[in-house]
């Protein structure tokens, strides 16, 4: 039987590329995924990856920008594409370069935070992939705010830092520079195909009749939890989302990750409840083997099952994490449909997302000789229940994000207090 990736690329492949028709690109794993969660939300709301710099007012020069940020655009594939759905068939739609900036200007009694918040509840999943906002913080502020913002179907963390690095270059380039020549564009636009087609080859591979044996097992009993969104209505004015933020020294190494892994799990025991496997999500990947370090998004998420029973031991969430990462490429689409053959009713839905990322290779945004510095926007829209984001730096930030109209404050607040102590004291060694 073929594996949903290799029925993926076979009807790829007979849609019609003749002459005159607009240039159509495959779709990773992941890109699938987020066009499938974003058909089941009710608004269809897409997936997002903002990051927020802030700089002295006056700094940024909007024209500038946006011929820098098109100029990008006209570069990569994937920040001037659009996804389709051709008979049934995903794929993504090249057209000219569209990045907007847009300058959004505060309401009395606002600041950045809440415009930006607003600016991207009305995003479009049918506009650009790449937008821009620059907002003044408050009518008597000394900075502004730029909001650099993706759709996630177009990036990963490595596309973020090659973004970011290149944005600043194009904008020291002034709005004169010429763009990229059209053998540049066609190198690229090779380059990205390649890289796509790598990965689902791998993907092809990562579907095959073992792997998917292995994740039916592994997920049979799995069964969301989460709770239906609350009827109650928040109240006028109130941010959609809650969030709470631990900062520890750094560890050298970092915390390892099965002990992330536990702490997740014991957040689930109090949301959910004890005595359930829980569907916990976290990326995992990079780009194939060979592959151009092109922009896209070659990130997978991987299914953890959270037993919220008895705390488990480090060594035993550490073994069974490392069988999973031997089957880490089996695309998302794959494994839901491994475990609901397995007989679980679970339909794909995740009861909590956990991230890590290392801001020592993330870099600076430089404009105008300027770096700008990297803030968060609390209170955004968020996917799924609940998030937990791990940044390791200069210190360690543990952060968790929750959905106010899925999960109350109090109750948040309590799976956070024991995410953080199960941090503070690591799952004991088996024997």
């Amino acid at each position: 039987m073929l594996s949903i990736t290799s029925q993926y690329l076979a009807r790829f492949r007979q849609l019609d590329a003749g002459a005159g028709t607009p240039v159509l690109l495959p779709v990773t794993g992941a890109q699938r995924r987020f066009a499938l969660v974003r058909a089941m939300d009710p608004a269809g709301r897409p997936d997002l990856v903002p990051m927020f710099f802030a700089f002295p007012r006056g700094t940024v020069d909007p024209v500038r920008l946006a011929a820098a940020a098109n100029r990008l655009a006209a570069r990569h594939p994937v920040l001037r594409a659009r996804p389709t759905v051709l008979r049934g068939t995903p794929a993504l739609r090249l057209e000219q370069p569209q990045v907007p900036v847009v300058r959004e200007v505060c309401a009395p009694g606002e600041d950045a935070a809440a415009v930006l918040r607003r600016a991207l509840t009305r995003w479009t999943p049918e506009g650009a992939p790449l937008r821009l906002f620059l907002v003044p913080d408050g009518p008597e502020g000394t900075e502004e705010v730029l909001a650099v913002v993706l759709d996630h179907s177009a990036c990963d963390g490595q596309s973020l830092a090659r973004l970011v690095a290149e944005l600043g270059d194009a904008y020291e380039e002034g709005t004169g520079a010429d763009g990229p020549s059209p053998a540049e564009v066609a190198a690229e636009l090779d380059a990205y195909r390649d890289a796509v087609l790598r990965q689902l080859d791998a993907e092809e591979r990562a579907g095959a009749p073992e792997a998917m044996a292995y994740w039916g097992a592994r997920l049979r009993t799995v069964g969301e939890r989460a709770p239906a969104v609350r009827p109650a209505p928040l109240s006028p004015g109130a941010p959609p989302s809650g969030s709470a933020t631990l900062r520890l020294p750094a560890a050298p190494d970092g915390v390892p990750f099965p002990e992330l892994l536990n702490a997740c799990r014991a957040a689930a025991a109090v949301l959910y409840g004890a005595g359930h496997v829980v569907p916990l999500g976290y990326p995992w990947g990079g780009r194939p083997a060979g592959a151009a370090p092109v922009l896209g998004c070659f990130l997978n998420t991987v299914v953890f099952p959270a037993d919220t029973g008895d705390r488990p031991t480090a060594s035993g969430t550490a073994a069974a994490w490392w069988d999973d990462l031997d089957h880490a490429g089996t695309p998302f689409d794959a494994v839901v449909h491994a475990a609901r053959a397995a007989g679980s009713g679970w339909r794909g839905g995740l009861d909590g997302m956990l991230t890590v990322d290392d801001a020592r290779r993330q870099p600076p945004l430089r404009l105008g000789g300027v770096n700008g510095r990297e803030i968060h926007v609390d209170g955004r829209a968020v996917r799924g229940p609940f998030a937990v984001s791990v940044t390791q730096g200069t210190e360690l930030r543990l952060r968790m994000v929750w959905d106010r109209a899925v999960l109350p404050d109090g109750t948040a607040e309590s799976a956070f207090t024991a995410l953080a102590d199960a941090v503070r004291t690591p799952a004991p060694t088996a024997g």
